[in-house]
């Protein structure tokens, strides 16, 4: 009976394994580089690997796994929790008394978070003479200062150096960690006896000493971030994903990667809940026979949402059939306007379209030593038409492209802006954040692509 307890909690432990990306293994060994030494860390590939190494140093076990809960707490992947009998609010509750992460740590990892890869360019070029060119993110940059003993828990000097050009707010996380730090060391300096707090303000208030995530960051956010409407997302379904794949045409270039695309769209939107029906080289009498059919599905009712994908040639505000007739993009949309589809009545309905949408070559602006205060603008970025854009709210239109150029698209891999997708999909929707925001990231990562 022991070993069957034995086995189903190391399969707990492999299951969350398989969920987790590179990027995800490399936070994990970040947060926990003061619980066990750099050279052990360096060796570890994977995240199990990782737990192997928290049960041989007693950090973990099938009775006690809360470091592991503390760690997909840290790093936002919520989802993973039910899978050793946790959840965000039980999380929060034991954080103050087992919580093993230190608050230092906490800090520097919710300030990676918030540098982006522009910023780690900038802070790259400023420090060029500092740091070796091997260095690719933030967190391994955080490490490099540790090694060179440029940054420990009481010299944060150099930390507030390379972050103050960036943003203000990154310098308050410091300053405030800074100040609750001295607050947790010296809790009667200063003291002024005051009325016992109440459970909700207790709740509320930082604890510096517990490591608690939300502290020194999400706090923050959420005290300077008025409250946004957001959509209902309760329903029994969460809605029909149609993906349209036209790869082979009559007379234009077969479209090579397209294949890939589709079947990591449906991965993904499968695995977000959503069902899935992939149409292969679909004539235009046959995409609006699909588009009227799925308008009047009775699922949309009980559904949260709706998304199209299209993989296709295409020209400036439409795209192709496989029989090669344009169908212009507003169109597409139209079939879900709300007096077309009233079971999609204010719910968000997203379309997603990998389609050249002209045969110019989108220029980026390359990055200078004085990019922030150049007196050269940029040339104006070119606007979707304004055929494209759907009249009514809740429709979210993502293009690969600007009017005018192409998409680009990897015979083997797939498209730059379809594999973006999906990446930061996955990625970032465990970590609750909002498709504008997936959106943005996606832009950015595909301007690096590029360059």
């Amino acid at each position: 009976m022991e070993d069957d307890n034995n086995v189903d909690f190391h399969q707990k432990l492999l299951s969350i394994d398989e969920k987790l990306e590179l990027e995800d293994i490399e936070s994990l060994k970040f947060l926990c580089s003061d619980l066990i030494t750099p050279k052990t860390l360096e060796g570890i590939k994977s995240a199990h690997q990782l737990f192997q190494k928290f049960m041989d140093e007693d950090l973990l076990n099938k009775e006690d796994c809360f470091l592991v809960a503390e760690l997909l707490f840290l790093i936002k992947q919520y989802y993973l929790l039910q899978n050793i009998g946790y959840t965000k609010e039980k999380v929060l509750q034991e954080l103050s008394t087992k919580g093993k992460i230190s608050s230092y740590r906490v800090m520097l990892y919710n300030l990676s978070e918030e540098v982006t890869q522009l910023d780690f360019e900038y802070i790259k070029f400023l420090m060029h003479k500092d740091i070796p060119k091997t260095l690719t993110s933030f967190l391994s940059l955080l490490r490099h200062m540790e090694k060179q003993e440029l940054l420990s828990e009481n010299n944060l000097e150099m930390l507030v150096k390379v972050c103050q050009p960036l943003s203000s707010n990154l310098t308050k996380r410091i300053s405030q960690y800074k100040n609750e730090k001295k607050e947790s060391e010296n809790p009667l300096e200063g003291h002024v006896p005051e009325q016992p707090l109440s459970k909700a303000q207790e709740e509320k208030k930082l604890s510096v000493a517990s490591g608690t995530a939300e502290s020194l960051w999400e706090a923050f956010a959420k005290e300077n971030t008025e409250e946004t409407e957001q959509y209902m997302m309760g329903h029994r379904h969460r809605g029909l994903c149609l993906i349209f794949n036209n790869f082979q045409f009559q007379t234009m270039n077969f479209r090579e990667g397209s294949c890939k695309d589709a079947v990591e769209l449906r991965s993904v939107f499968k695995w977000l809940g959503f069902t899935v029906t992939i149409h292969d080289n679909t004539t235009k009498d046959e995409m609006e026979r699909i588009l009227t059919q799925c308008r009047t599905n009775p699922e949309h009712k009980d559904s949260d949402c709706f998304v199209c994908c299209v993989l296709t040639h295409g020209e400036s505000g439409s795209v192709f059939s496989s029989d090669e007739k344009s169908i212009a993009i507003h169109d597409l949309t139209s079939y879900f306007m709300a007096h077309q589809c009233p079971g999609l009545m204010d719910k968000p309905k997203l379309f997603f379209l990998q389609a050249c949408q002209g045969m110019e070559i989108q220029e980026g602006v390359p990055l200078e030593a004085d990019a922030r205060n150049a007196s050269i603008s940029p040339p104006a970025p070119k606007k979707i038409p304004q055929r494209c854009i759907p009249t009514e709210a809740d429709f979210l239109l993502g293009l690969a492209t600007v009017d005018g150029c192409c998409a680009i698209r990897n015979r083997m891999k797939g498209s730059w802006y379809i594999q973006a997708l999906c990446h930061q999909l996955k990625r970032l929707v465990p970590r609750k954040e909002d498709i504008l925001t997936i959106l943005t990231v996606v832009n950015d990562e595909q301007s690096y692509i590029s360059t």
